[in-house]
């Protein structure tokens, strides 16, 4: 009795189809589409060959989840939907990196402590699925760093270089060496790293598939955490499966970012049950303003204002009168030196001829940044310097395609104010920027939040290798500190991630080992159709684990290792029944719950 199951899932295909038809996200190019494909057991041949004659080309081959990543015409969607080799067709949504714009959380999770405590990370490979690493960093001195070869496609993704500078901040954060310059990481040194580059030099978007693709090469590294630093906002049940998979095998800790989107709605990855989701707080604990809240939120680290290793170095400031005032370049404006007399500009809303060949400091407000310069250009003007009208640095741009010939800064309005008091004096403004080069920046976003969680991990797994990945998990969530409401909340989850707290869980639950049992938790029964009297039973449990439920008078039936689980019986209406859980983890302990009632 294959055919009823087998048409069901074509016609959820066909809905999922016809929703892909219409959608704007997910095209590749004009009337292309980029999705999986699920193919029945032993079709594989068969749905090559179906994705080939409608003019389609495969990315990526997922055997263990029988699927294929494919971009094919739209138009053929329809006729791939009916194909009885294929089981499913889905959207592959985007991902794309989790970083706001531009660092003390070491000590905040307790990673010296936990260091002291002889949990240094030695022996633990963390892969960091991003836009590659900077690896001749000075900070890197000694660290093990690996990586994926051109992973993705083409020159421009050597794993071993990274323009965007993203990859190489996040590495920072956990292996940063303890050596006399720069940062520390939360494993200094000891831990590992196996870069698997994703994104592009510009760090710009991959599909899901890619990222699912890049945690199979991870875990065939032998990474037993993964960090991934990165996400979007559409789910998809294929990547689901295969992280799913991977974390079920017990040996797998994935963490992700939990989004940057400062609302109530989910990123994927970090959405799934298989993954840890963080938060971003900052130094007095509070949570940030763009970190995502929402039910699956389970830690949160440091991530704003997050110190760590770039690949460049970004090296501006004004100097009057001998001294030197900090400043910040303002993006597409051009780089240099230059030296003038410093004069007042007010709103900068005007030309002024007496601005040739000095350097002009303006007030931000009325008119855009790029205007307030080209003023400052089109007179003459050799520099603009524009201030603050609030406090805090001023991040400025001219914009996307807007640029300059002149250099162009951003100062406080502290220091603009200061300024404006020593006009006449000579002023000198300097902006250079190095690539590549052992520099350093501070980041703000959940993907700085992240790395402190996997360090974490790292920290604790080489001390207690023999744990399970839902061990260390659940060493991390019970030592968490509480922070927000009581209780897991939706803004911190279990609160800030502690290592030495952790560490010291894992040695009171005998370190680790997986001798105790899962719990079962969540247990309920509900009716799926009153008129047949069926009903499903369904529980969760803290690691992955098989489960069985024996129901008096209908027999036994059993749910595949996982963390979540239910199964389906039919009864009769109006019956009461009598039910039993066990479940048992893949070291073998068992545990049981019940009995509970069913009223059908």
């Amino acid at each position: 009795m294959n055919t009823p199951r087998c048409l069901a899932s074509l016609a959820g295909a066909f809905l999922l189809v016809a929703a892909l038809a219409t959608a704007s996200f997910g095209q590749t190019a004009a009337n292309q589409n980029r999705v999986y494909v699920q193919f029945q057991p032993g079709a594989k041949a068969a749905a090559r060959a179906a994705v080939s004659a409608a003019g389609g080309r495969i990315h990526h081959e997922f055997d263990r989840l029988e699927a294929l990543a494919v971009t094919v015409p739209a138009a053929a969607l329809n006729g791939l939907s009916r194909n009885p080799n294929l089981v499913l067709i889905e959207e592959d949504p985007t991902r794309e990196l989790f970083a706001q714009t531009v660092p003390y959380g070491i000590e905040l999770v307790q990673a010296p402590l936990a260091v002291a405590a002889g949990a240094t990370g030695t022996g633990v490979k963390v892969g960091v699925i991003d836009s590659g690493v900077y690896a001749a960093h000075a900070d890197f001195a000694g660290v093990t760093i690996t990586g994926e070869p051109d992973f993705g496609a083409g020159d421009q993704r050597t794993w071993y270089r990274d323009l965007d500078s993203h990859g190489t901040h996040v590495t920072g954060t956990i292996a940063a060496a303890n050596n006399s310059i720069g940062v520390v990481g939360v494993s200094p040194g000891a831990v590992s790293i196996h870069m698997v580059k994703v994104f592009g030099d510009l760090g710009q978007w991959v599909y899901s598939s890619d990222l699912l693709a890049a945690v199979d090469a991870a875990v065939a590294a032998n990474c037993q955490v993964i960090n991934m630093s990165l996400g979007g906002g559409r789910p998809s049940k294929t990547e689901e499966r295969g992280l799913n998979s991977i974390y079920n095998g017990g040996n797998v800790l994935l963490v992700a970012a939990a989004g940057n989107d400062g609302n109530t709605t989910t990123s994927y990855p970090a959405g799934y049950a298989s993954v840890v989701s963080v938060a971003a707080v900052d130094a007095s604990k509070t949570v940030a303003s763009f970190s995502q809240q929402n039910a699956t939120v389970e830690l949160a680290a440091p991530g704003v204002s997050v110190l760590s290793t770039t690949s460049y170095i970004d090296q501006t400031s004004v100097t009057v009168g001998g001294n030197a005032y900090a400043a910040i370049h303002v993006e597409f404006a051009a780089r240099g030196t230059v030296s003038g007399a410093l004069v007042y500009g007010g709103l900068g809303d005007t030309t002024n001829p007496a601005w040739a060949g000095k350097v002009v400091l303006v007030d931000r407000g009325t008119i855009a940044f790029y205007d307030k310069v080209r003023n400052v250009q089109l007179s003459g003007g050799v520099a603009c310097i524009i201030a603050n009208n609030t406090s805090g640095d001023l991040h400025a741009t001219l914009g996307e395609g807007n640029t300059s010939t002149i250099p162009a800064v951003g100062v406080t309005e502290a220091t603009g104010t200061t300024l404006k008091t020593l006009a006449g004096a000579s002023a000198t403004v300097a902006t250079t920027f190095t690539q590549p080069a052992s520099g350093y920046d501070y980041f703000d976003g959940t993907s700085m939040a992240t790395p402190h969680v996997s360090g974490a991990a790292a920290l604790l797994w080489s001390k207690y290798p023999q744990a399970t990945n839902a061990r260390l998990r659940t060493a991390l969530q019970m030592t968490a500190e509480d922070l927000g409401a009581a209780g897991r909340d939706n803004a911190y989850g279990y609160g800030l991630v502690q290592a030495k707290a952790a560490l010291d869980y894992l040695a009171s639950q005998g370190g680790g080992s997986d001798t105790a049992p899962p719990t079962i938790n969540d247990v309920a029964s509900t009716g799926t159709n009153s008129k047949s009297g069926a009903f499903a039973i369904s529980w969760t449990t803290d690691e992955p684990a098989t489960g069985r439920v024996t129901v008096e008078g209908l027999g036994t039936k059993t749910s595949p290792l996982g963390t979540t689980h239910s199964v389906a019986f039919k009864g009769r209406k109006g019956v009461t029944y009598l039910f039993s859980i066990s479940a048992t983890d893949a070291a073998g302990n068992t545990a049981t719950a019940g009995p509970f009632t069913h009223q059908n």
